[in-house]
């Protein structure tokens, strides 16, 4: 019994005190590196954003009101000289318009191959879609060959403006996309002094140094079969039909498309 060893609590505790410890693989930890990197990195993103936003908001609504107070500035020279020219026995005859927005309201049927091809550069590939021009000598050409095939008339700038907030896409990348940020009008017209939307319909309703630019980056409106349906779209406007010039009067129909 005397030579029995008596184990110390000491001694009992070397054995755990000399276990391994538990290493950490490599990749976890380039990976817990990594992803705090990225965190740092969207963080400083997110408040650069938050800065270049609230500026560009300034911007964005000072055009705003410099465009509204440019369109009352019209609206009330039209209703001045009109009254001017009431007062002194005469009538006051507005200028031509520089806006046309044209809507393909038939199908392929019986279409000669040149008229398909005026169809294909006016971008009316489907039935109710439109597209904005410009009203030129050129434009009036082609559209004197499709006119069968076609409506079109003078926009005013509530059409503009509706088309383009309510069936408003543009064309990134060669695909539609929806203009639900004005980022995506930045990055495509941005170059050109266009940054939102307002600057968007402003150069497509004023028929601006870039509107050719502007309309491209538009995809063509995609609109609904009017409400109530069409009258008789063989026939022409003036012989109470669809097809052919509209003038004013196009305002209503887009309206019923819209």
């Amino acid at each position: 019994m005397a030579d029995m060893e008596v184990e110390t609590p000491a001694a009992a505790a070397a054995p755990a005190a000399e276990a391994p410890m538990k290493t950490v693989p490599e990749t976890l930890l380039k990976k817990r590196k990594r992803d705090e990197q990225w965190a740092i990195n969207r963080k400083e993103q997110l408040e650069t954003s938050k800065k270049n936003s609230s500026k560009s908001r300034t911007v964005l609504f000072k055009r705003a009101e410099q465009y509204i107070r440019e369109y009352r500035g019209q609206e009330a020279d039209l209703i001045r000289l009109k009254r001017e020219a009431k007062l002194k026995g005469g009538f006051y005859v507005e200028p031509e318009a520089k806006l046309m927005f044209i809507i393909r309201i038939r199908g392929v049927n019986d279409m000669h191959p040149k008229t398909r091809k005026i169809m294909q550069l006016l971008r009316l590939k489907q039935i109710f879609n439109g597209v904005f021009m410009k009203a030129n000598k050129a434009t009036m050409n082609m559209l004197r060959r499709v006119e069968p095939y076609v409506t079109y008339g003078y926009p005013n700038l509530k059409s503009v403006r509706e088309l383009i907030y309510k069936r408003g896409y543009g064309r990134v990348n060669k695909s539609r996309t929806p203009l639900t940020d004005n980022t995506v009008i930045e990055q495509a017209l941005g170059k050109f002094g266009i940054i939102c939307i307002e600057d968007l319909v402003h150069e497509i309703y004023s028929v601006g140094p870039h509107f050719k630019e502007a309309n491209n980056f538009l995809w063509p409106f995609k609109l609904s079969c009017p409400v109530g349906g069409l009258t008789k779209k063989r026939n022409h406007y003036v012989e109470h039909g669809d097809a052919g010039n509209r003038e004013d009067m196009l305002n209503n129909l887009i309206r019923q498309m819209n």
